[in-house]
């Protein structure tokens, strides 16, 4: 587990966040999950679009480059919805609903995680 800040604004938009990098944790996700716990995120790689086809609760979600460049940001993506692709995108961060509004997280900031 580690932290994702934002650079850019020195914000932090998880404290806890979890990696799902093979195709097995990638298939998983968070489904099966009732909800993210506060600070909680999955960092998903590569990844360049997400689905929620089964998921329980809604998530933001941040789409970082290659250099964890912020190329799109999707607030409280609802369940049964999914997100277009993502030109360039490597990293998908499911957050709780709200976290990119209180880390101020726009697109071009610079992430570390």
């Amino acid at each position: 587990t580690s932290e994702i800040r934002n650079v850019t604004r020195s914000t932090v938009l998880a404290t806890r966040a979890q990696v799902a990098d093979t195709f097995l944790s990638r298939l998983k996700g968070l489904l099966l999950r009732w909800r993210l716990e506060p600070g909680e995120a999955l960092v998903i790689v590569p990844c360049n679009s997400v689905h929620m086809f089964g998921m329980l609760f809604s998530l933001d979600v941040v789409f970082c480059d290659t250099d964890k460049q912020v190329l799109r940001t999707v607030r409280r993506l609802r369940p049964m919805l999914a997100t277009l692709p993502v030109r360039d995108a490597r990293y998908a961060l499911e957050m709780e609903p709200g976290a990119i509004d209180a880390s101020g997280t726009q697109t071009g900031d610079r992430l570390d995680f």
